[in-house]
């Protein structure tokens, strides 16, 4: 290790990778590290990876393969995350020069870990069983934005989807208690956070070990904390979206008007053989109670093409579902087998040049219902929380309570981060919206400068 002991940390995946990489970042600083921009910079390497899908777990390691040569540097390499504990120290075997292999449920241990690196250990790996329940929080998190923070509520799956790796990777669910999320909700709150965002692989599938809350009544709890404005929640599963989740959106205005329903197909036949335990009409119900909410909730979903033995009538029945719903976004792959998973014992006979020509199918007809349902907005007065400033475009840059991307011009003074402004739409595309700033506005009483450090939990 060189004398300044500095990382570089690269981030693949969903959320709840961002938030484990505000984890690991805590964690070196409490050793000493400072973080750096560059490969190049860096005494030790870390990439926090994904598995979800071949394509990430692949970018991963060309990315070792491309800087292998750095080795002689005396630069040390490290893996984290799923593909960490899905390959284990097979991946020393692929990548000879990495030196940590870690899974996201030891990162308390990291500390640990990083001391017998330096003391010359060569590989050293931490894998934790994943049935531990002390996986939420390390003792240090380092948050990357000041106003915006990330809370992990319910850990692991238990829902072993024929597609998916996760309940190998992450382990069997595991939720804290509603007490321990309220006061980390009521820290962050007297930190300057205004917009919370609950985390879980199936974040709605919370069961509360205390018995004390329901999943719906812990949003709603979080939504009263002084001081916050906004409270999110991803992924749901749609087995366990229940109509009081609406009606907690209803009741509480902080709790955010939009839905991450991942619905995977359309067709019944399809969801059957993925495994996911609802079918069309039963996820149709859950569409119809957010429709009949008074307060107009956004929508998105998941959605896997070329799924094993998808014929051309199910997909049919996945287009005819987008239209049906209307989205507000859609998130959509081409199926790959995952190692482990159900679906390997089913034949993939789906030709690849088949699967990419139905993914262009569904999202060009995605990006048009999009077009379309974001034209509503034109005219609206909308509520945006600024982010940034985009320099080359001259637009501030801010996000709607449901969850859409709004860019808009101010004519007098600049709008301050973390605050939230009035912004009337002005002009709409398939992915986002455009405005100007009006005159009424809301900013929070603390002034926002850089992220805190590290944040110590109790």
């Amino acid at each position: 290790m060189p004398e300044e002991k500095t990382f570089y940390l690269e981030t693949f995946g969903c959320q709840m990778n961002v938030h484990d990489s505000e984890k690991v970042i805590g964690a070196l600083m409490q050793q000493g590290y400072r973080q750096v921009q560059t490969v190049e910079d860096a005494g030790l390497v870390l990439y926090n990876t994904c598995s979800i899908r071949d394509k990430a777990e692949q970018k991963v390691f060309h990315r070792l393969a491309d800087f292998k040569k750095l080795q002689s540097q005396g630069k040390r390499f490290g893996v984290l995350g799923c593909v960490a504990q899905q390959e284990g120290a097979r991946i020393f075997e692929r990548a000879p020069h990495v030196s940590l292999v870690c899974g996201s449920a030891s990162y308390r241990n990291l500390p640990h870990l990083i001391e017998e690196l330096e003391a010359g250990t060569q590989r050293i790996t931490g894998l934790d069983d994943r049935q531990t329940d002390e996986t939420f929080e390390t003792e240090f998190t380092a948050r990357s934005n000041p106003y915006r923070g990330y809370i992990t509520i319910i850990e692991g799956c238990d829902k072993f989807c024929a597609y998916c790796v996760v309940p190998y990777t992450r382990g069997k669910e595991r939720s804290r208690t509603s007490d321990s999320v309220l006061r980390e909700a009521q820290r962050m709150a007297e930190q300057g956070f205004t917009d919370i965002q609950l985390l879980g692989q199936n974040v709605n599938s919370y069961r509360d070990p205390s018995h004390r809350m329901s999943f719906a009544e812990l949003l709603a709890a979080i939504g009263e904390v002084p001081g916050i404005r906004r409270v999110r929640f991803t992924t749901s599963h749609p087995r366990d979206f229940t109509r009081d989740i609406v009606d907690a959106m209803n009741a509480v205005p902080a709790v955010c008007n939009h839905v991450h329903l991942p619905v995977q197909s359309g067709a019944s036949s399809t969801l059957k053989r993925m495994l996911r335990e609802y079918t069309r009409d039963q996820y149709l119900e859950r569409i119809a109670w957010m429709k009949a909410s008074p307060r107009e909730i956004s929508l998105t979903t998941d959605v896997i093409v070329g799924f094993p033995g998808e014929t051309d009538a199910e997909f049919e029945e996945t287009i005819s579902l987008l239209d049906e719903v209307g989205y507000d976004g859609v998130f959509s792959f081409k199926y790959s087998p995952r190692p482990n998973t159900p679906a390997l014992n089913l034949p993939d006979s789906i030709p690849d040049e088949v699967k990419a020509q139905r993914l262009a199918i569904l999202q060009e007809r995605q990006r048009q219902i999009q077009a379309a349902r974001n034209r509503r907005h034109l005219g609206e007065n909308i509520e945006v929380m600024v982010e940034g400033y985009n320099s080359v475009r001259g637009q501030w840059i801010g996000r709607s309570a449901q969850n859409k991307t709004v860019n808009f011009v101010a004519a007098g003074a600049a709008p301050v981060p973390g605050g939230y402004y009035e912004v009337r739409i002005t002009a709409t595309f398939p992915n986002s919206l455009a405005g100007e700033l009006q005159n009424t506005s809301w900013v929070p009483e603390q002034t926002f400068t850089a992220p805190p450090t590290l944040r110590v939990l109790q």
